[in-house]
């Protein structure tokens, strides 16, 4: 069965809400929505405090070539527009929005009827999801209308859709398969229509066997799309990994995956373009897996953007007694939250709660040498190298040993036997190398 062939871990699995159904959310008193949840520059607000919006109403511009539009959530009054702490950690500004009712933007279609036919041009399609504010939502939240817009001199061959999940825990895009197959597959024959494609494949984990035949059944009525069921290994889910994994081709250092004639989006991605392309829906709600081992009841929630990480784990039942963290994303990439208050964004794919004992880190020891981090680095990077570079803040060596390249899916952490924060400090290296590649550009 097909895999990428450099590198790899396999964690243990622990996809505790796979059975789960998605559970639609009310929405709660009062959201916070932060006008930077996409890579790139920030929205800017459209709105004032004291204004009156409904659900779907356009409230930050994205005006930067690289960004994207934020729409209201839910209906109500705009109480501020002030700095909030965000899933990162840091204070980044938010429209605080007080809930009253619900009421609607008009020209949504929020009737479940599908909608097969597209009569929209590739131009008109595009400009759809841009005003919808569609960006990736398997965690990288690239906004989804620059994806489409090919560079001249590049030509899109593939349409990659990644439904592989490899991330421990998370099961959203599972159930996101299941529930709104139909959907999604409409949603990838409009992204191949922008594109100008007639091949999408979707890779699926054979860990799901339930979606890969539900979506094999499925895409049988779509021409051009087939389904790939793929061999269980950490972190197929990279896009470089996926198309290394279907298609054999291998994206150069430092490019994107156009240079091999790819686009990849994620499951989430490709039903939400069916939603702004086919119902006029922006992207204010996504599904969110939360899990963990002592958790009541693991759950995926279809949840509005801004709504409070809190009220997502009361539902699935309060935050149990031996709770050591709580992540945001999986156990692999995911970071800690250090308040329960902020707000799910359009890149919170899960919220998972550790154990105390699961919480701690072994002790940190001396390296011995073994070598298993350069075995199992799926960029072929040397992790101990780049760590002990970047904790002597040796950044051109850490440049030229292609730090940048990581794409921080914590494989070495994950097998190091000495407990070394390589992952940590590769982090540290990546920031501050990007900082003074920015730095030397704009000299």
């Amino acid at each position: 069965m097909k895999t990428f062939a450099m590198g790899g871990v396999h964690p243990p699995e622990n996809k505790f809400a796979e059975k789960s159904a998605i559970e639609r959310l009310d929405p709660p008193k009062s959201v916070s929505i932060p006008i930077s949840q996409h890579l790139g520059a920030p929205a800017k607000p459209v709105v004032a405090k004291g204004d009156k919006v409904v659900t779907g109403q356009l409230i930050a511009k994205g005006e930067a070539f690289i960004s994207a539009n934020i729409h209201s959530s839910v209906s109500g009054t705009v109480a501020k527009i002030d700095e909030v702490i965000d899933t990162s950690g840091y204070r980044k500004k938010a429209i605080v929005i007080n809930v009253e009712g619900d009421e609607w933007l008009e020209g949504i279609d929020r009737d479940e009827t599908l909608i097969k036919d597209c009569p929209l041009s590739k131009e008109e399609v595009i400009k759809k999801i841009n005003d919808s504010g569609v960006v990736g939502l398997g965690g990288a939240t690239f906004p989804s209308h620059v994806k489409m817009m090919v560079p001249p001199g590049k030509k899109a061959e593939y349409l990659i859709i990644n439904g592989v999940e490899c991330e421990p825990c998370l099961t959203a895009d599972h159930r996101l398969m299941l529930e709104k197959g139909e959907e999604m597959l409409v949603g990838i024959t409009i992204q191949m229509k922008a594109l100008g494609v007639d091949k999408a494949i979707i890779g699926i984990e054979n860990n799901k066997p339930d979606a890969v035949a539900h979506l094999k059944k499925l895409a049988t009525g779509y021409q051009g799309i087939s389904v790939e069921p793929l061999q269980v290994k950490y972190p197929q889910g990279a896009e470089k990994q996926l198309i290394k994994s279907l298609i054999n081709r291998e994206v150069p250092s430092g490019k994107l995956p156009i240079e091999v004639g790819c686009v990849v989006h994620n499951v989430g991605t490709a039903f939400a373009v069916y939603e702004a392309v086919q119902k006029n829906k922006p992207l204010v709600e996504r599904v969110v897996t939360v899990t963990g081992k002592s958790v009541k009841k693991p759950s995926n929630f279809l949840v509005r953007i801004g709504t409070p990480v809190s009220a997502l784990i009361e539902a699935a039942g309060g935050l149990p007694e031996d709770t050591g963290k709580v992540i945001n994303g999986g156990p692999m990439m995911g970071k800690s939250l250090n308040d329960l208050n902020v707000p799910v964004t359009k890149g919170t794919s899960g919220i998972l709660i550790f154990t105390e004992q699961e919480s701690h880190r072994p002790p940190e020891q001396n390296c011995i040498r073994c070598a298993k981090c350069l075995t199992i680095c799926p960029m072929g990077l040397e992790p101990y190298l780049l760590a002990i570079l970047s904790d002597k803040k040796r950044l051109e060596e850490c440049e030229e040993e292609r730090v940048m390249d990581c794409m921080e899916c914590g494989s070495c952490l994950y097998i190091c036997p000495s407990g070394r924060p390589l992952l940590d400090q590769m982090r540290v290296g990546k920031a501050r190398v990007g900082k003074m590649m920015r730095e030397r550009s704009a000299s």
